[in-house]
């Protein structure tokens, strides 16, 4: 039996994507350690009844102060080392960052981190970095030179993110892992066959409305749809993310919303009911880990289309299960929504090419015994 402590932010992280992983560790025997920075009472309940311990924390993800990052790892490696755990394991970057210096700190035997993608500041842009992210992004590589090479072992979802970071920056790691996605419960998102294919045919977005996540090239293309095709329907799930810099802003989404080009329902909570209604699942995204919308789509079996950059190239096999298309391109996006459009046959053919992709790469049990192999459990 093992200490095993988990540094994420967000309460929900745990309870949405790390609960098949947290329950197999509670099943083992292993005393399982949750520590987030932001969280709501109800929160911290549905982490207790996944059987980990939440412990609360400090840490502002979206700032950029020293001193306080310096006191909160401080304070941070008192927690870590109350608890004496064997494995301190944190994703996402800041916390990466400073879980990793604060377990350091705390002496802990082995530290791992994971970095489910490089985040907006190694994303490019269609007009290239504004100074102030060029200058975000090199404090972030300062503070990965520092804490990196203090990892036991080092996790990535795609093999582009360790070229990008690792080799371009000249940061070295003493072992570097490629999980291929974090995966998920293939019970939670069952097979959903469509076996006749009825107009209109249905197009469907889901993510934060990010300009990164390819938002506006979504709704670019769906106008250059709906001159050809009127009856179309184009719908947009997800929610505004404030603290990221890439945010949409909300007079922006005011204006997509007027434009009736698009169906709005906002944030929504039975996602596998908008992807089983849908027929095809975009998302025209700048960079991903792997993103997790488009293994929940492949796992219901609906046909993709997505762009060629890191992380969402790692979900298709262009022409079998759907397309990929070049970033920053709503013109070859909607040549392909047309396509579907004109051949509604494939959608249903793709859609099962995805659901078999999904139960090969992505299903949670494997995924997660890969995990528990590089983490040496």
């Amino acid at each position: 039996m093992s200490k095993i402590v988990f540094i994420g932010t967000v309460a929900s992280s745990f309870y949405g994507f790390r609960a098949d992983l947290i329950r197999t560790l509670v099943e083992r025997g292993h005393h399982v350690y949750a520590f987030t920075s932001e969280y709501s009472i109800e929160g911290l309940r549905k982490i207790e009844q996944l059987g980990a311990i939440p412990i609360t924390y400090t840490l502002n993800r979206g700032g950029l102060n020293p001193l306080a990052d310096i006191i909160a790892t401080y304070k941070l490696s008192k927690k870590i080392k109350e608890i004496s755990p064997n494995i301190v394991f944190s994703y996402f970057s800041k916390p990466v960052i400073f879980g990793t210096l604060a377990a350091k700190l705390a002496k802990v035997p082995c530290i791992t981190g994971m970095l489910e993608g490089l985040g907006y500041t190694f994303t490019e842009q269609p007009e290239g970095l504004s100074r102030k992210t060029q200058l975000i992004k090199k404090i972030q590589v300062f503070l990965y030179k520092v804490a990196l090479p203090q990892l036991d072992q080092l996790i990535f979802l795609n093999p582009d993110d360790p070229k990008d970071l690792l080799q371009q920056h000249a940061i070295k790691v003493k072992k570097v892992e490629v999980l291929g996605g974090i995966g998920l419960n293939l019970k939670d998102y069952p097979f959903q066959a469509l076996d006749n294919i009825h107009s209109p045919i249905k197009f469907l977005f889901i993510g934060r409305l990010l300009k990164e996540k390819g938002i506006h090239e979504f709704v670019q293309a769906a106008k250059l749809v709906k001159k050809i095709y009127t009856d179309v329907q184009f719908t947009v799930l997800g929610a505004i993310d404030h603290h990221n810099l890439g945010a949409l802003k909300q007079s922006e989404l005011d204006l997509l919303i007027e434009s009736k080009i698009i169906h709005y329902p906002g944030y929504v909570n039975n996602v596998k009911d908008w992807i089983a209604d849908s027929h095809v699942f975009v998302l025209p995204s700048y960079r991903e880990g792997v993103p997790r919308s488009t293994q929940e789509a492949m796992a219901i079996g609906r046909a993709i289309i997505t762009t060629d950059v890191p992380g969402c190239r790692e979900t298709i096999v262009d022409g079998e299960n759907g397309f990929l298309v070049p970033k920053w391109n709503p013109e070859a996006l909607a040549e392909k929504m047309i396509y579907f459009i004109e051949h509604p046959e494939q959608i249903c053919i793709m859609g099962n090419e995805s659901h078999k992709i999904a139960i090969e790469k992505f299903d949670a049990e494997k995924v997660n015994q890969k995990l528990l192999k590089i983490l040496g459990i």
